[in-house]
């Protein structure tokens, strides 16, 4: 039998509530993407600035282990923070580490542009600590607003709900671009008109990525009051804190059509119940959680593996596609060379990652999560096979815009595919006292593919002859084999998906947690393990939902 609050809160209609919901959670993974994607003109101001020689006739560029490393520290910190916040949104509560999250964002993205000293090696460093703990905050944000997320929605518009939520990353990513592109402009026309050339960097460039990296804390830190303000959910009020009277309370503030009396007498009623023997509990390192829910921790954490390799290994064509279509950088000053990256991202972002976001909003409640996946995964395979195959003999001489396509479409298929499902699946199959946990757990796993696919592949992918690899690279298996390889991982990810993730669509939560049809039929009668421990002799179950007969039972 489920606690009527919660099935009240599958059946609730949509509402304001649920929007603005969807904007606090929505506004700490914006403030991600704008921050893990700033950094490519960020280092391109950096080299200019730093590593700069008036004597060479080519401006100063990162080195790569130290691109790398700065990408690398990012990451790291996302994978402790995905699994430290996870573990605690499940112990102390997911509005109280939400808020805190947020904060640790807020502080290290300000910090970032307040980098200690203005010589290198103390900039870099300090730069690299203060990314590192803005890694751990944006990995705390990544399982606290999935779980909060869907632990607010109805069931009809769960995955809708979530994939908007993270939909915000493509609006992150273009805000990024365009604060970008407006400070590096403003302060190009502001230096116009002296005599220095294009090779020789203003002083002013240090202060133009500083800038960069602490707007991105603004439009987190206008959500804080808000992120703190806001209720607990009931499923983990009621179903972890036992407090079920709290958790009717509290959604009757935020959900105006819940009638309060109503399951506050079935509270009551719950309370003065004679005592019911309780299942044993058990952890989650425990034999019955691997029984019970190992199966599908595995399908969330090695699918999200499996597309984080591809997706972030994006870097390893980018500069084969800017290239011919901006000029190249010894012909223009620093503060031109990152506006084309940010003019650059711009474009990709509005033509493929954004669409792909919202084809995933509209479809994922009609086709379902699975499908979604399999199909994105298949074709991000099958157009990462189109621009392997012929790379050495065509593409690699003749960039143009097929091969923008190609590229586009990958991006596009990944956010309507697998991008956007494995953040949404795993808030939804684990129980509420795991929840937070199993998702954090499969977000890191999906962050050491983010590893390897932005390091490991962008250096496995120089060319193999010594001669034609760039300064500061090592010679690699080549692009086209790192393509190919790439494109196999996705087929991998097509059928595990096939193999091992359920459907979750149009099912409550607490259905989920029991099992379900890998088919997603959505009508079968499953208790989850969190209801059975408030299952009780027929006094709640007499009770009627909001609007509903006596004669018919809840779902």
């Amino acid at each position: 039998m489920a606690l009527n609050v919660l099935t009240a809160l599958d059946h609730a209609r949509t509402q304001y509530y649920h929007f603005k919901a969807i904007m606090i959670a929505g506004m700490g993974l914006f403030t991600d993407s704008y921050d893990l994607f700033c950094i490519a003109p960020v280092m391109k101001l950096i080299g200019r600035i730093y590593y700069g020689d008036a004597r060479a006739d080519k401006p100063g560029v990162t080195p790569p282990a130290v691109a790398s490393a700065m990408v690398a520290v990012a990451l790291a910190g996302t994978v402790i923070g995905q699994l430290v916040f996870g573990y605690l949104g499940d112990r102390i509560g997911r509005r109280r580490m939400y808020g805190l999250s947020l904060l640790l964002m807020v502080a290290s993205s300000f910090a970032s542009g307040f980098s200690i000293c203005r010589t290198r090696g103390c900039v870099l460093a300090s730069l690299c600590l203060f990314r590192f703990l803005l890694g751990i905050g944006i990995g705390g944000d990544y399982p606290l607003s999935a779980t909060i997320m869907s632990e607010f929605a109805n069931k009809r518009t769960r995955g809708s709900f979530i994939a908007a939520v993270f939909s915000m990353q493509g609006f992150g990513i273009l805000a990024s671009s365009a604060v970008t592109m407006a400070i590096t402009a403003a302060f190009n026309r502001a230096t116009e008109g002296g005599d220095d050339g294009p090779l020789q960097t203003p002083e002013s460039a240090d202060l133009v990525w500083r800038i960069i990296l602490m707007v991105g804390a603004i439009p987190a830190g206008l959500t804080f009051y808000w992120r703190i303000a806001m209720p607990e959910t009931a499923r983990f009020t009621a179903l972890v804190e036992r407090d079920v009277m709290k958790a009717t309370t509290d959604m009757g503030k935020v959900l105006g059509d819940l009638d309060v009396h109503n399951f506050a007498e079935d509270a009551e009623a719950l309370r003065r119940s004679p005592p019911q023997p309780r299942p044993p509990s058990y952890g989650l390192l425990s034999r019955q959680f691997l029984r019970r829910h190992g199966r599908n921790l595995f399908a969330c954490a090695m699918a999200w593996f499996l597309v984080d390799i591809p997706y972030y290994s994006s870097t390893l064509f980018q500069s084969q596609i800017y290239q011919p279509f901006f000029p190249r950088p010894e012909h223009v000053n620093a503060y031109q060379d990152a506006y084309n990256v940010a003019k650059f991202q711009a474009i990709i972002a509005v033509a493929s990652i954004i669409p792909g976001y919202y084809a995933t909003v509209y479809f994922i409640e009609r086709v379902g999560r699975r499908r979604i996946q399999m199909m994105g995964f298949f074709f991000m395979g099958l157009f990462l096979f189109a621009l392997a195959g012929p790379y050495d003999k065509y593409w690699n001489h003749h960039t143009n815009y097929g091969y923008i396509v190609l590229y586009a479409s990958t991006f596009f298929f990944s956010n309507f595919g697998p991008n956007t499902t494995t953040f949404i699946v795993p808030a939804e199959l684990f129980p509420a006292r795991f929840r937070s946990t199993c998702h954090g757990i499969s977000g890191a796993a999906g962050k050491v593919g983010a590893i390897i696919g932005a390091i490991g592949f962008l250096w496995a992918s120089q060319a193999r002859n010594k001669e034609d690899v760039a300064g500061g690279w090592k010679p690699g298996i080549g692009m086209m084999n790192a393509l190919l390889i790439l494109a196999g991982v996705c087929m991998i990810g097509a059928l595990h998906t096939y193999l091992f993730t359920p459907e979750t669509k149009m099912r409550s939560l607490e259905e989920n947690e029991g099992g379900g049809s890998q088919g997603g039929d959505s009508h079968g009668d499953v208790n989850g393990e969190e209801e059975n421990k408030y299952s009780t002799p027929s006094p709640l179950s007499a009770q009627p939902l909001v609007g509903q007969s006596p004669l018919q039972s809840p779902v």
